[in-house]
């Protein structure tokens, strides 16, 4: 009983400005986690809190949690979508002589020693089933038997909201309390491996090697894997393994948090990673030879992961190019600029950055044409033009930044429909995640005829509105605001055309292809523009400052789409945008 009541008075709570102010006043460090009541604290940092507290054991150390929306003096910390921590340091002589006794432990733990960085790596976790039949050992030899490298294993036991936070991506499936509670039911084994000496990733290695999710499928179509020798049903299949590179770096940074801190400042601590990078076409070559630059880039073995045709003012084009203005050539670089359309496009690829720059020379025309005359500068170089026509970014935080600028991260409302949530739920939710979307907010809701009005409001008065409100009332709906960049776009394209019989035929691997029953019964609703997405996420979640969010947390002035401008996402046909056009005409139902 006594650990427990360490357990709970490690973190003071902080709930309003007066207790924010009692707590300045205290000497010492304070570590403060600045959390947002949607959500709740960061529990995953709560264990090596303890263990540097107990480690110290010194009073002048201390911990606290504080909601953002509760205090005043934390209003520029609100809506943030990732945890926050403050470290609050109010010194006196004891504090100074504390800090240089700690400051080492704090620099280096034992997470930053475990991993050179040039492992690829990810995290694979025997299940409490496994451990509880006492499979833990038998399958940590048979993980090295196959060659991989565990570079770390901590067996732990998680609590419910440890296991609800891991899995928040799976919060809308039927299974989601179920599966809470089997991961917090005993201890499991969670490890971070690699596979040295192979260029192969460890993710795919590792999913390969412990077979498919159904257990049954596992025992027909991979019996010798982990998943068939041991699990026993899908959610008892003993071992969890990272779908991909993106969640495997979540999860390393949920359980292995200053190892995934040392692995991040660089997209090169994973070998394979790729890069992104922008690439401008401009004006000039854009009206005569894109097809060219396309293909070019394509024969370079890049993939285009978005690209985006728009009409740019002086001002972006000096909000875009602010350390060149002082340049000689910068004037015919804004009238070139400005003069028409210019292609963005993010590019992917590994080491894109650097790739890019040597395939496209130097950027003095005259130079490239007789150092690099095979270089895309040179073989695209117009007539009686001092400007190159080909742009691109010079380092990996520039090319974020750039595209960024192009291409900002926009939220959007998407819903599943009553007769689609209950049928296909789950494969929705995959599809969503597979597509790169982030779920920021989830909730499945019942909506009253009142709100449902509302709602569809901007239909009322058209034929099909009483029917659309009153299917739309006949169950709970799976509500979620979805993130990524030109979000609005990408859904739409991933939803296809209103009417399920166009989207066979023009988008038939859309959502509403696979599973829409009818122009009413749909699967799925989307906004339109961003405008409209934003009324109705204040509409369904309150006022969430998602907006303020995105700027903090680039930074940077971006361009936001205008109604004059063209985007696709890679591979989007022409399907995508006549779903589009239907789309505004019905607000996608």
């Amino acid at each position: 009983m006594a650990g427990k009541k360490k357990e709970i008075t490690l973190q003071i709570t902080i709930n309003n400005q007066e207790h924010w102010e009692e707590t300045l006043s205290s000497k010492g460090l304070i570590v403060v986690d600045v959390y947002q009541a949607w959500c709740g604290p960061c529990k995953t940092a709560v264990s090596l809190f303890r263990k540097i507290k107990n480690e110290l054991g010194d009073d002048l150390l201390q911990f606290a949690v504080a909601e953002a929306d509760s205090v005043d003096s934390l209003e520029k910390y609100r809506g943030k979508c990732e945890p926050t921590f403050l470290f609050l340091a109010i010194k006196d002589e004891a504090l100074v002589e504390e800090e240089e006794e700690t400051a080492p432990l704090l620099a280096q733990t034992e997470d930053d020693e475990l991993v050179p960085a040039d492992k690829s790596c990810t995290v694979a976790i025997i299940k409490p089933d496994a451990v509880a039949h006492g499979k833990a050992d038998e399958i940590i030899m048979k993980i090295q038997e196959a060659g991989f490298e565990i570079l770390a294993n901590e067996e732990r036991t998680m609590t419910e909201s440890e296991a609800r936070d891991f899995y928040q991506h799976r919060a809308g499936e039927e299974e989601f309390q179920e599966l809470i509670q089997f991961m917090s039911s005993g201890p499991c084994h969670v490890l971070i491996i690699s596979k040295p000496g192979e260029e192969e990733d460890a993710v795919p290695a590792w999913r390969e090697f412990i077979g498919p999710t159904d257990v049954d499928i596992a025992k027909k179509e991979k019996p010798e894997s982990l998943r068939a020798q041991y699990g026993t049903e899908v959610l008892y299949n003993a071992v969890h393994g990272s779908n991909d590179r993106q969640q495997a770096s979540r999860e390393l940074a949920f359980f292995f948090p200053n190892f995934q801190a040392s692995h991040r400042t660089t997209e090169e601590a994973i070998p394979g990673n790729p890069e992104r990078t922008l690439a401008l076409i401009r004006p000039e070559i854009l009206k005569s030879r894109k097809d060219e630059v396309l293909q070019s880039i394509r024969d370079a073995g890049f993939s285009i992961a978005m690209q985006k045709e728009v009409m740019l003012t002086e001002q972006q084009v000096q909000e875009f190019y602010t350390e060149h203005t002082d340049e000689d050539y910068y004037p015919a670089l804004v009238e070139q600029m400005t003069s028409g359309p210019v292609l963005a496009l993010a590019l992917v690829q590994e080491h894109a950055v650097s790739h890019w720059r040597n395939l496209l020379g130097p950027t003095d025309i005259t130079k490239a044409i007789s150092e690099a005359p095979h270089s895309l500068r040179a073989q695209f170089s117009p007539k009686d033009s001092t400007i190159n026509q080909l742009h691109g970014s010079s380092t990996t935080e520039e090319a974020e930044k750039e595209i960024h600028f192009f291409f900002p991260v926009e939220h959007t409302l998407a819903a599943i429909k009553p007769d689609a949530l209950e049928e296909h739920r789950g494969e929705i939710l995959e599809r969503i995640q597979g597509a790169g979307f982030t779920i920021s907010q989830i909730k499945e809701t019942s909506l009253s005829r009142e709100m449902a009005e509302e709602f569809y409001k901007e239909h009322k008065g058209k034929p099909f509105y009483d029917q659309l409100v009153n299917y739309m009332c006949r169950g709970p709906c799976l509500m979620m605001i979805l993130s990524k960049e030109s979000a609005v776009q990408e859904w739409r394209a991933l939803m296809g055309p209103t009417d399920p019989a166009e989207a066979q035929k023009s988008a038939p691997d859309s959502l509403r292809s696979r599973f829409a029953k009818s122009i009413l019964q749909n699967t799925v609703h989307g906004s339109s523009n961003l405008s409209h997405a934003m009324q109705k996420i204040q509409f369904i979640f309150g006022d969430i400052d998602l907006e303020r969010s995105i700027e903090e947390s680039f930074g940077k002035t971006t361009l936001h789409n205008t109604p004059g401008d063209t985007m696709h996402s890679d591979e989007m046909t022409d399907s995508a945008a006549s779903a589009g056009e239907a789309d505004k005409e019905q607000e996608n139902l």
